[in-house]
């Protein structure tokens, strides 16, 4: 496939990077030379400086044999206008990015179908989405739904009495086969398991399973699910704004933020929510608003930094679940391993919907989730493929992936060593960033 990225800012680059990593011809289009040549000799891709809305420039990249043209500046009159000139040029589908809702809406959403802009992204809604995900699911730190819900991965961090702790795969204290111990995160390193590795306290371990064994998944963890109803939330940045927009109905919501000028706008734009204008790093205001009365603290500023350290100090108050938006992506390992709870990465969810997309223009290479250092796949498995020669168990598949589950037609199954792969099945994947494409040659 030829997919152009039209913008070398944060989610493009990190979108680059991560699709540079397969059998794709990926070219990234800005006009600032300077971040071109950062990206230009590590990866395999090809850059442009030209500009996005440029019809020469985009005539000069190919667009018109492009499968799919994203386009991912800060500007999202810009990406429209680019999407638009892209789809006119031939592009065959095209992804701008957003940042206001109103785009959302049905009756202005056709109209932008009407200009040629297929699909939209809209980082922060995906944010918010997630937010909203990991508080009715707060005894994990990941939750992720496939398949409309049919298939779950969920991710827990292992403490307390887990029976799982200090437990080889293979001596897991279970009778039948409802769940997938698919990846490991320990420290700063992700481990694609296999029998004889040993799960220790501390790890963050992700399950592939199905929704009528979630309790079985709970249980293993030693988790108890909390009822969460009341809210707060440092930082009146765009996430929060949107989080606040959409379920303020169903959670009750304070913002406390230090700029007054914003904090005016909040009072106005989030009327059923409390906003409170003060530093949420100083202490005396967390205990002035009583901070230990709460059942969730996010951590939505625009520091990284400051999102962890506001996390830990909820955490010594009391606080049971709490989430920080981490953005420097080396920092997400890090901040894994300390106890703040959920991390969330925009770049990463605007990377895993954009893999969605990617489906749909070419079945036999899905993504659907994009982990820090890992990487899950749906495999099409083509005629003869070398995956179909023999049960699972008998197969030498390589170092760093592990098969979790299998969509046969209308049925879905967790991957056991008898399970007989077969041509026609979409097989779910585990690996580690980079090795994908070796992986591949499997099913094909």
């Amino acid at each position: 496939m030829k997919i152009v990225i039209a913008g070398a800012g944060e989610v493009g680059t990190h979108l680059a990077k991560m699709l540079s990593n397969e059998d794709q011809d990926i070219i990234l289009l800005d006009n600032n030379q300077a971040r071109l040549d950062v990206i230009d000799s590590n990866y395999n891709l090809m850059t442009w400086n030209g500009s996005t809305s440029s019809f020469d420039s985009l005539r000069d990249v190919g667009v018109a044999d492009a499968d799919l043209y994203i386009a991912v500046t800060p500007y999202e009159t810009k990406n429209i206008t680019s999407s638009a000139i892209a789809k006119r040029l031939g592009a065959r589908k095209t992804v701008a990015r957003i940042d206001n809702s109103e785009f959302l809406i049905s009756d202005n959403r056709s109209v932008l179908r009407d200009m040629g802009v297929d699909h939209l992204i809209y980082p922060e809604n995906l944010a918010a989405q997630e937010i909203a995900m990991a508080l009715r699911h707060n005894w994990a730190r990941y939750w992720g739904e496939l398949h409309e819900g049919a298939l779950l991965l969920i991710g827990v961090k292992l403490h307390g009495d887990s029976p799982m702790i200090d437990c080889k795969l293979k001596d897991l204290p279970v009778t039948t086969h409802d769940f997938h111990v698919a990846a490991i995160k320990r420290n700063n390193e992700t481990i694609i398991p296999g029998g004889n590795d040993e799960i220790k306290r501390d790890d963050i371990v992700y399950f592939i399973t199905t929704p009528p064994y979630i309790q079985e998944v709970r249980n293993i963890c030693d988790k108890k699910k909390r009822v969460i109803k009341k809210i707060l939330a440092v930082g009146g940045s765009p996430i929060t704004r949107r989080f606040a927009n959409l379920y303020n109905e169903e959670f009750h919501i304070k913002i406390i933020d230090n700029d007054r000028d914003n904090c005016e706008a909040m009072a106005t734009m989030l009327p059923n929510c409390e906003i409170v204008c003060g530093d949420a790093l100083d202490i005396e205001v967390l205990r002035e608003n009583n901070i230990y009365q709460y059942d969730a603290f996010m951590a939505l500023t625009d520091s990284s930094e400051t999102n962890i350290l506001s996390c830990l100090t909820a955490k010594e108050f009391g606080v049971p679940k709490t989430i920080a938006d981490v953005e420097n992506l080396q920092f997400l390992s890090q901040a894994e391993n300390l106890n703040i709870g959920t991390t969330i990465n925009k770049k990463l969810l605007a990377s895993s919907h954009i893999y969605q997309i990617l489906l749909d223009a070419d079945e036999t290479n899905s993504r659907f989730l994009a982990l820090a250092d890992a990487e899950v796949a749906e495999i099409y498995v083509k005629k003869n493929a070398r995956i179909t020669k023999a049960p699972v168990k008998d197969l030498r598949l390589p170092f760093g992936m592990t098969l979790a589950a299998l969509v046969r037609g209308n049925d879905i199954s967790l991957v056991s060593g008898n399970s007989h792969i077969q041509e026609g099945d979409y097989v779910v994947v585990f690996s580690l960033s980079g090795t994908i494409k070796k992986i591949e040659k499997w099913f094909s």
